[in-house]
């Protein structure tokens, strides 16, 4: 059985938490599209996190968002599955290439 987008979401909470950092839900009025959670992780190192279902991507107005956040130097990462958590946190701690 495929996991949900809140275990996903659950689980990406966590991991940060572990790290120290928070992991907070970003909610914007007047703009629709923008990612689910910012985190907030020790070293300064903020990043936006879309989380979707396995099997699932992100829609047309999430893809506009991301791409303007990604021109803007952000680092946005779409999550849909446990594998994909455990990439980024991997990633942040320094153990795998930024990609």
């Amino acid at each position: 059985m495929a996991v949900s987008e809140k275990t996903i979401e659950q689980e990406l909470c966590q991991r940060v938490k572990e790290l120290g950092g928070l992991c907070l839900k970003w909610v914007s009025p007047g703009c629709a599209g923008v990612p689910d959670r910012i985190t907030f992780l020790p070293g300064g190192q903020i990043h936006f996190v879309e989380l979707k279902a396995p099997g699932k991507s992100a829609k047309p107005r999430q893809r506009v968002v991301i791409a303007w956040l990604r021109r803007l130097g952000c680092y946005v990462w779409e999550l849909n599955s446990l594998e994909d958590v455990e990439m980024m946190i991997k990633t942040v701690q320094g153990k795998e290439v930024m990609s």
